[in-house]
């Protein structure tokens, strides 16, 4: 089973209420109650629902990519991660290697893979 949010049960519940009152005002007063009413149920089980919390701050911090090669599409391929909280740090995969690299700080202007000594990219300032 599918892991439930409490935000999918707030927006189901605001869309079921909204929907009702618009069957309502249509003259569809069963369907309008019956969609109402779900739509009552959905948002008070979303209220009660706790938040669920996602990765902890370690673990966002030590993530990175999965080593593996990238297709070429008419030049090598290449992928850049940024994480925007604290510690800032890059993940450059290497497409043609496989190779991950962490860098510690935002994306720099140049970069050249350290085990296949291909130039990813260089942007002139």
């Amino acid at each position: 089973m599918t892991r439930l949010s409490r935000e999918n049960f707030l927006i189901t519940g605001f869309v079921c209420i909204f929907f009702g009152a618009s069957l309502s005002v249509a003259n569809l007063g069963p369907m309008a109650i019956t969609v109402g009413l779900f739509g009552v149920v959905f948002f008070l089980i979303g209220m009660t629902m706790g938040r669920q919390a996602g990765l902890s701050p370690e673990a966002v911090a030590n993530w990175r990519p999965d080593s593996e090669t990238l297709p070429e599409a008419g030049r090598f391929m290449y992928r850049v991660d940024v994480t925007l909280d604290e510690p800032v740090r890059t993940t450059v995969l290497c497409g043609p290697c496989g190779t991950v690299q962490v860098l510690d700080g935002p994306r720099p202007n140049t970069y050249t893979c350290a085990d296949c000594d291909l130039q990813l990219w260089d942007e002139e300032e």
